[in-house]
């Protein structure tokens, strides 16, 4: 086990755990983690790409369903979260300037962590974040990806009293005036917790408070709320890969799995984007919230039933 890695009661490290830090080409340090495969036969590696928010714990849960089904992970801490490099003194404020930052920091995983290290063939397991950023790698990911499974992808907001349009120009105007390292949403991360009956991430109590305590005991893996310059940079992600040349570009076959009761990225957004797609599928889980690898059993089991038929499943299953 890696004292790169944290745990609490009923969240233990799988078995298998290697943990380190990558050097980035731009002087940052990336936390990453891979595990094996515990169960038989060996089905290669999922490459977890967790959300805004998000540590490499929150996914040991998945880790060890993955493990049992023959497949060993590789994950990592996005710059600027969890346990990796944090961009800004304030070490709460959500904070990035570019996706492609991101791409780099997955394509260094790749290089160094994945490629050399971890069994093929290779899929993808993205959620919201993530996801988008899948996307955005996924022209340069065809050699080295088969398939992707992409959960409540960020390609549109909800929630919002803005539209996605307005987003775009209102960070960008506090990005052009300085202001990019303001909250735009949310603020600092309340001290405690918010009450299960408002959150909009899980139906869930278990996970949820297992979520919240693991941020209680290891506050240092948490984060505030976005950025502009955050939410400049996702406006900018999404309408790359919304543009119709770039996702003709996407030749990586695609499940897209959408939450029926998410309020924090758009379904209309998601269900507009897979069409357009030669190679994209969409499966809807009625009554998840946003994050789907941390909802209650009867939403989280069909997930994880979607994954099973399309990874590394047969192209017929969802023509």
């Amino acid at each position: 086990m890696s004292d790169l890695l944290y745990q609490i009661p009923g969240n233990p490290v799988p078995e298998g755990a290697t943990a380190g830090l990558l050097d980035t080409a731009d002087g940052h340090r990336i936390r990453f983690a891979r595990f094996v495969a515990t169960g038989r036969p060996l089905r290669g590696t999922v490459v977890i790409l967790p959300g805004r928010n998000e540590a490499i714990e929150k996914y040991f849960e998945t880790v060890g369903d993955l493990a049992a089904r023959g497949f060993a992970t590789a994950t990592l801490d996005w710059r600027g979260q969890g346990a990796s490099d944090r961009l800004l003194r304030d070490r709460e404020r959500g904070y990035v300037g570019s996706f492609d930052d991101y791409v780099a920091d997955l394509d260094r995983l790749f290089e160094e962590v994945i490629l050399p290290d971890c069994r093929p063939p290779y899929y993808v397991l993205g959620h919201s974040t993530g996801a988008l950023v899948a996307l955005l790698a996924a022209p340069g990911l065809v050699n080295r990806v088969r398939r992707m499974v992409l959960c409540a992808p960020l390609l549109g907001f909800a929630g919002t009293a803005f539209s996605d349009r307005a987003l775009y120009r209102l960070s960008s105007l506090l990005f052009a005036l300085g202001l990019g390292r303001v909250y735009m949403a949310g603020g600092p991360r309340p001290r405690e917790a918010i009450p299960f009956a408002f959150n909009k991430l899980t139906t869930d109590y278990a996970r949820y408070a297992r979520n919240q305590e693991l941020y209680r005991r290891h506050p240092a893996l948490a984060l505030g709320g976005p950025t502009a310059a955050w939410i400049r940079a996702a406006c900018r992600a999404i309408r790359t890969v919304r543009d119709p040349e770039f996702a003709a570009r996407i030749r990586i076959p695609a499940l897209f799995v959408a939450a029926g009761a998410d309020e924090v990225v758009s379904n209309r957004a998601i269900e507009d984007y897979h069409g357009r797609l030669r190679s994209g599928a969409l499966v809807t889980v009625d009554g998840a919230r946003h994050e789907l690898l941390q909802e209650a059993d009867a939403y989280r089991e069909q997930v994880l039933a979607a994954f099973d038929a399309f990874v590394p499943g047969s192209d017929a299953v969802f023509a």
